[in-house]
């Protein structure tokens, strides 16, 4: 086996971030393009080193005329390893990306939790970590929605989904290809300019990279990493004060007589704490009620009452329910 420096970053980021344990069952999704081709014979040439049992997933949309010779494609590419091969076809032709994206994961989350993967494996990159991070920023988000595409989380009961390519580019990837002579399936919905992620991909990102700055993908991705951390800072630090918000008084007489509500928050609590806390806090507490992302507008909404006026109230939310000012308290009912 060639030890090339890609494989050595693979081998440490691995071991550093405590991605994989050893002698696990990984399914590695595998479309066939260069990203899943360069992280498949990655960890094949890893496999003795970690005593994984591999297995590869392929999942079928449908939306193209090829896509049943790129099943195969891969189908055979798995014979030839000696690894497990599953396939997994739609019903109907997914056009969504979201749609199909949420058709993938949970496929392959079936395929996992019947032939016992505890780890299901994408070839994301940091030319994917950037792109979703303009995507998102051009639609609209907080750091929640520019630090996208994290290297682990969990994605069902025991299964975990793992990102171990995120410091790698598509030109490396494209490169390592080459070098080993892998067989790339070309899949041609990736030159499709009516989905946005194409346009990014072929337009935005070019001329970001030759009119300001040549390694703009790897600074990007770079600016994701950073935003993870402190994400996941600022969640456990808004859950803190969530639960200490809504528990606040709760035993004395005066709470006792008051009529149980679904869900209240005591706003002297929450006014000691800073702006950004007070907004987490309160998206928290909308996907609770909620059955639809929570808006900006929704939070801000919600957010205003811990400083409004006693009997203030936001009009309906989606799905009815309505936050009320009761002296110290927001109820929400």
């Amino acid at each position: 086996m060639v030890w090339t420096p890609l494989h050595a970053k693979i081998h440490r980021t691995i071991r550093s971030r405590h991605l994989f344990e050893r002698n696990q069952r990984l399914l590695i999704a595998v479309s066939g393009g260069q990203d899943s081709l360069c992280l498949i014979k990655l960890l094949l040439d890893l496999q003795s080193k970690w005593g994984w049992d591999l297995g590869i997933a392929h999942c079928d949309h449908r939306w193209r005329s090829d896509s049943q010779a790129n099943a195969n494609h891969v189908e055979n590419l798995a014979k030839t390893w000696g690894i497990s091969f599953y396939l997994e076809t739609a019903n109907e032709p997914i056009n969504s990306e979201a749609t199909a994206r949420d058709w993938r994961y949970q496929a392959l989350s079936a395929i996992a939790q019947a032939n016992n993967y505890q780890y299901i494996v994408t070839g994301h990159t940091a030319s994917d970590r950037a792109e979703t991070l303009l995507y998102n920023l051009i639609r609209g988000t907080g750091a929640d929605g520019l630090q996208a595409l994290t290297w682990q989380r969990p994605l069902t009961t025991g299964i975990m989904l793992v990102r171990p390519l995120l410091e790698i580019t598509r030109t490396q990837t494209e490169q390592f290809c080459q070098e080993f002579k892998l067989p790339i399936w070309e899949d041609s919905t990736n030159q499709d300019l009516q989905y946005a992620r194409n346009r990014i991909r072929q337009e935005l990102i070019p001329y970001l990279r030759d009119n300001f700055n040549p390694q703009v993908e790897s600074a990007l991705a770079q600016t994701a990493e950073l935003l993870q951390a402190e994400v996941e800072y600022l969640e456990k630090a808004a859950q803190q004060l969530r639960e200490k918000a809504m528990s606040w008084g709760m035993g004395d007489e005066e709470d006792f007589l008051t009529p149980l509500l679904p869900l209240r928050l005591n706003r002297r609590v929450l006014q000691k704490a800073p702006l950004a806390l007070q907004r987490r806090v309160m998206r928290q507490v909308l996907q609770q009620i909620l059955t639809e992302a929570a808006s900006f507008e929704h939070i801000e909404k919600l957010t205003a009452l811990i400083i409004a006026p006693n009997r203030s109230q936001t009009d309906p939310f989606p799905g009815g329910a309505i936050a009320q000012v009761e002296g110290d308290w927001i109820c929400l009912k």
